[in-house]
C-alpha cells in the first residue's frame, strides 16, 4: 500500500490517502514501458528528411571520358556517389515511422507510469485547485507552495479550460485530464501532480485513453 499525503493550494498537508498498487497493475514492466515511449516518439517524427539520388542531381549523364586508352581508372558520369557533387547513395527518404502497439499494452504502461510516480515519491496529491478566473499567478505560486520548481504535469478529473489557460505559459507545466494521460507524457514530466478526484476517477477503473502520437 502507497501512502500519499494530500496538500491543498498553499501547500499544506490537509490529509493523507492509501493506494493500492494493484490498482494500476500491481508491478512496473521497464521493458513494456520502453516499447511504449519509442512508439510515442517514432509517432512524433516528421519523416520528412529526403537526399538527393544520382538520378536527381544536376550534371550530364555522359561518361566522362572514353574506358580504355587514357591510362586513368574507368569511370562512369559526374553523378555518380563517389564524386563531389554526385548523388547520395542510400541515403534517407521521406518516410512515414508511425506504428502502433496493442492497445491493451499502451494502456497498461500508462497505469505503470503513474504507479511508478506514486512509488517514486514524485506524485502530489492536490485537494482541489479549479479556478474561475484565467491567470498565471495563482498557478505559479501554487507550484512554488509545493516547491515544485522542475516539470510538472497537472491533472484533472475533467477538462479544465481556465486551468490549461492559466499554466499553458509556464515553462516545463503541462495540463491533461485523466482521460488524455499516456506513459510518455507522465514519465517525461519530473513530477506528477493530481487533483483527489483525478486520482480517484483513475481508480475506480476509467483508465486513461491512449491519444494520438502524432
Amino acid at each position: 500500500m502507497v501512502t500519499l499525503n494530500v496538500y491543498n493550494r498553499q501547500g499544506d498537508s490537509v490529509g493523507t490517502v492509501d493506494v493500492d498498487p494493484a490498482e494500476f497493475g500491481g508491478e512496473i514492466n521497464k521493458q513494456l514501458l520502453h516499447e511504449v515511449v519509442l512508439m510515442y516518439l517514432a509517432n512524433q517524427r516528421a519523416g520528412t528528411h529526403s537526399t538527393k539520388r544520382r538520378g536527381e542531381v544536376a550534371g550530364s549523364t555522359k561518361k566522362l571520358f572514353r574506358q580504355k586508352g587514357t591510362g586513368n581508372a574507368r569511370v562512369g558520369t559526374k553523378r555518380t556517389n563517389k564524386r563531389r557533387g554526385g548523388g547520395t547513395a542510400k541515403g534517407p527518404k521521406p518516410r512515414d515511422y508511425e506504428y502502433h502497439l496493442p492497445k491493451k499494452a499502451v494502456r497498461a504502461a500508462t497505469r505503470m507510469a503513474i504507479l511508478s510516480k506514486l512509488q517514486d515519491n514524485e506524485a502530489i496529491i492536490l485537494e482541489d485547485f479549479a479556478t474561475n478566473e484565467v491567470k498565471t499567478k495563482p498557478v505559479a505560486a501554487m507550484l512554488k507552495a509545493l516547491k515544485i520548481d522542475r516539470t510538472c504535469l497537472l491533472t484533472t478529473a475533467e477538462l479544465d479550460r481556465n486551468l490549461y489557460l492559466s499554466a499553458r505559459n509556464i515553462e516545463g507545466v503541462k495540463v491533461l485530464p485523466a482521460a488524455e494521460l499516456n506513459a510518455y507524457t507522465v514519465l517525461k514530466q519530473k513530477r506528477l501532480v493530481m487533483t483527489r478526484s483525478a486520482l480517484e476517477k483513475l481508480r475506480k477503473g476509467n483508465k486513461p485513453d491512449q491519444i494520438a502520437a502524432k
